[in-house]
């Protein structure tokens, strides 16, 4: 990927460039699954935490689990479940917005003092379209969502996905900005669309 190409996935729609990775290992829950699919979320966020070369750990000393996924039928589910109104300011009236839009996922991400990424709240609503989705291509493609802080436009009409054969994987691409994107040297918030450059570069 060139530095335009880059840069665009990090490019809000209001114009402003932002680019945010973890500042702290990964500890996900996850919540309405099977055991069977449970194993598959946690195995889908453990693959592109290793791609990124980034870490998970067992609790958060802050918050117990970082990653909060929430599987779910109706969007009126979410209002009742206990003490998340304190984790998600606004929560109802924000589940009226995503029902009044049909809208089928939802991800709340949460920063530290520094503006890496300190938790995120990922909500999914399984409509029809997503219950004919092989669990592992939901996954896979909520766990590369999460990776990273990408612009709310970067996915709006491609898929971080690519299909292989009969299997589905990480655009090679976007393996490739998120593996950059936690270069050690690379800072872990950028405002400033030079950063798409430092990027390319280490893709290149």
């Amino acid at each position: 990927m060139d530095a335009t190409a880059v840069e665009a996935l990090f490019t809000r729609s209001d114009g402003s460039y932002l680019c945010a990775r973890w500042g702290r290992p990964i500890v996900p829950v996850v919540f309405g699954v099977e055991d069977a699919t449970l194993s598959v979320v946690k195995g889908a966020i453990e693959a592109v935490v290793t791609l990124a070369g980034h870490r998970m750990a067992e609790t958060d000393p802050e918050l117990g689990a970082n990653l909060m996924v929430f599987f779910f039928r109706d969007w009126a589910e979410l209002p009742q479940v206990p003490n998340l109104d304190r984790l998600v300011p606004d929560l109802a009236p924000l589940c009226d917005r995503l029902a009044a839009a049909g809208a089928n996922q939802y991800r709340a991400f949460r920063f530290d003092e520094a503006g890496a990424i300190r938790a995120v709240f990922v909500f999914i609503r399984m409509d029809d379209v997503l219950s004919e989705m092989p669990a592992e291509t939901l996954a896979l493609s909520q766990a590369a969502q999460v990776i990273l802080l990408w612009s709310d436009t970067a996915f709006a009409g491609t898929s971080p996905l690519a299909r292989v054969g009969e299997a589905v994987v990480l655009r090679p691409e976007i393996g490739a900005v998120i593996r950059a994107a936690y270069d050690p040297v690379m800072p872990v918030v950028a405002r400033e669309a030079s950063h798409a450059l430092r990027l390319a570069a280490r893709i290149g």
